[in-house]
C-alpha cells in the first residue's frame, strides 16, 4: 500500500513552556489530522484519547464514514447502491482489490470461492469438543482459530501469495463453520455445501437443509441475506477491525488475527446489539405499551435504555438502516409475517424517534441493529445466531484491514501507552513485618 496522505501545514503546541511544531495531514476525504508519531520524543509527553475516538491509528483506503451526513462508501462507492445493484461476492472483490471486477474477474473471483467452501474431513470432529448447549459465538472462535492447524501453507503473512490463499479461504470456509456451529447446537447433521449455489443461497442450504427432505432456496430469503452480508461487510476501524490489525501487527497468522476480531464482535456493545434491540421490542410486547416504556426511556432515574437507536459514529440516520427496514418489510411479507406485533412495535418506535423532540434532539435516530434483530428471525435464525451472522459478513472486512495493514510500510507493531495513577516506588516489606 502506497501511503497517500498530503501534507497541509502544521499545528503548533505549547507544553511546559516549550513550543512545538506538530505535521498536520490529510486524507481524500475527511477530517485532517495532526501527526503525534514523534510526539513522545520531542515533547516526553504522551497524548490521552481513551477509547481512541479522537486518534486515527492508520491509513487506510477500504471504508469511509461521515457519522454527521450519514454517508457509508466501500471504496468510494455508497453502500445503498451496493446494496441494491451489487452482490456480496462482488463486493468481497471490491473491499479486496479496491475496484470492482470485470465480468471475468468476477466469474473467476466466485469460482475460487466457492472451490474453498469445504472444510477438511478431519476438521468436522473439531465440534465435537464442545458441549451441544455451547453458544454458537464460543464454537465460532474456537474454530476459526483452529483453521490455522489445518491450513499451514498458507501462514506466512510476507508471503503476497499465501496472504491472497488464506484470505479466499477465511471467506468461502466461514459460512460453512457457522451453519456448522447452528446445526451442532441444535443437533442436526452438517450439510455440506453445494458448488451449483451462490454464495448466500449455499449457506441457508447448509443452515436450513436436513437428510429427509429436499430443500429449495427461497430467492427472496437468499437475496436478503445477500444485502446483509453487503451491509454488514466492513465499517471502517470498529472495536473488532481494531483488534484484528492489532493482533496482525505482531505478525500472527490471519486465522488467529480472525479469530480475535469475532471474540471481539462477540461483546453485547458491539454484534450484540441487534440481540438486545430484539429483547427490548419483546420486552415491549404491544404498541399500547410504548406510551410507558417511552416515558422509562425519558426518565432520568429509569435504567430501561432504548437499543436500535442511535450510533456511536453516525449522528444522522445510519445509512444502513434505510436498506434494512426495506428489507425486512420484504422478508416478512414473504414469509406471512407482516402482522408481527415486533414489526408493529418497531414501526411505532421509529415514528417516535423521528419525531419527537427528546430524540431528534439527541440524534437517537434508528440504526441497523433495529431491524436486523426482526428480519434474522422472520428467517429462522435463533437470537444466539445473530452475532455469527455479522462475523460471516464482517470476515471480508476483517481480511482485506489486515491484508492493508500487512502491506503498509509505516506499519508497527500495536504499543498503547497509559496514565499511570498507581502507588509510586516503594520498598518490599518480609511478611513477618506487615
Amino acid at each position: 500500500m502506497q501511503n497517500k496522505v498530503q501534507p497541509k501545514g502544521t499545528a503548533k503546541l505549547d507544553l511546559n513552556g516549550k513550543s512545538f511544531d506538530l505535521p498536520v495531514y490529510g486524507g481524500s476525504v475527511g477530517p485532517d489530522v495532526v501527526d503525534i508519531r514523534k510526539f513522545y520524543a520531542e515533547t516526553g509527553a504522551f497524548t490521552y484519547d481513551p477509547g481512541f475516538t479522537s486518534t486515527a491509528s492508520c491509513e487506510s483506503q477500504i471504508t469511509y464514514i461521515d457519522g454527521d451526513e450519514g454517508v457509508l462508501l466501500y471504496r468510494g462507492y455508497p453502500i445503498d447502491q451496493l446494496a441494491e445493484k451489487s452482490s456480496f461476492i462482488e463486493v468481497c472483490y471490491l473491499l479486496l482489490k479496491g475496484e470492482l471486477p470485470d465480468a471475468d474477474q468476477l466469474k473467476q473471483f466466485t469460482k475460487t470461492i466457492t472451490y474453498h467452501t469445504m472444510l477438511h474431513a478431519q476438521f468436522d470432529r473439531f465440534f465435537e469438543g464442545f458441549r451441544r448447549d455451547a453458544h454458537p459465538m464460543a464454537v465460532m472462535t474456537g474454530a476459526v482459530g483452529a483453521l490455522s492447524a489445518f491450513y499451514h501453507d498458507s501462514l506466512n503473512v510476507d508471503d503476497a501469495r499465501q496472504r491472497e490463499i488464506s484470505s479466499h479461504r477465511l471467506i468461502a470456509k466461514m459460512p460453512t463453520i457457522a451453519a456448522r456451529a447452528f446445526k451442532y447446537t441444535s443437533g442436526q447433521p452438517f450439510i455440506s455445501p453445494r458448488n451449483e449455489l451462490d454464495y448466500p443461497s449455499n449457506f441457508l442450504r447448509m443452515c436450513f437443509a436436513v437428510p429427509a427432505e429436499d430443500y429449495t432456496v427461497n430467492p427472496v430469503l437468499a437475496k436478503a441475506m445477500d444485502v446483509f452480508f453487503i451491509l454488514h461487510a466492513d465499517h471502517e476501524q470498529n472495536a473488532s477491525t481494531s483488534t484484528v490489525r492489532l493482533a496482525g501487527s505482531s505478525g500472527a497468522n490471519p486465522f488467529a488475527c480472525i479469530a480475535s476480531g469475532i471474540a471481539c464482535l462477540w461483546g453485547p456493545s458491539h454484534g450484540g446489539a441487534n440481540e438486545a434491540a430484539l429483547k427490548m421490542l419483546y420486552d415491549i410486547g404491544d404498541v399500547s405499551n410504548i406510551p410507558d416504556f417511552v416515558k422509562q426511556v425519558k426518565d432520568p432515574n429509569s435504567d430501561v435504555r432504548l437499543m436500535g437507536f442511535g450510533h456511536r459514529v453516525y449522528k444522522n440516520y445510519d445509512p444502513r438502516a434505510k436498506v434494512m427496514q426495506k428489507l425486512c418489510h420484504a422478508v416478512l411479507k414473504e414469509v406471512g409475517a407482516t402482522d408481527d406485533p415486533m414489526l408493529k412495535v418497531a414501526m411505532e418506535l421509529e415514528k417516535i424517534a423521528l419525531n419527537d423532540e427528546y430524540f431528534v434532539k439527541r440524534k437517537l435516530y434508528p440504526n441497523i441493529d433495529f431491524y436486523s434483530g426482526i428480519t434474522l428471525k422472520a428467517m429462522g435464525f435463533p437470537v444466539s445466531m445473530f452475532t455469527v451472522l455479522f462475523a460471516v459478513a464482517r470476515t471480508v472486512g476483517w481480511i482485506a484491514q489486515w491484508s492493508e495493514m500487512i502491506s503498509d510500510p509505516s506499519q508497527k507493531i500495536g504499543r498503547p501507552r497509559q496514565v499511570y495513577t498507581g502507588p509510586t516506588m516503594r520498598d518490599y516489606v518480609p511478611v513477618g513485618q506487615r
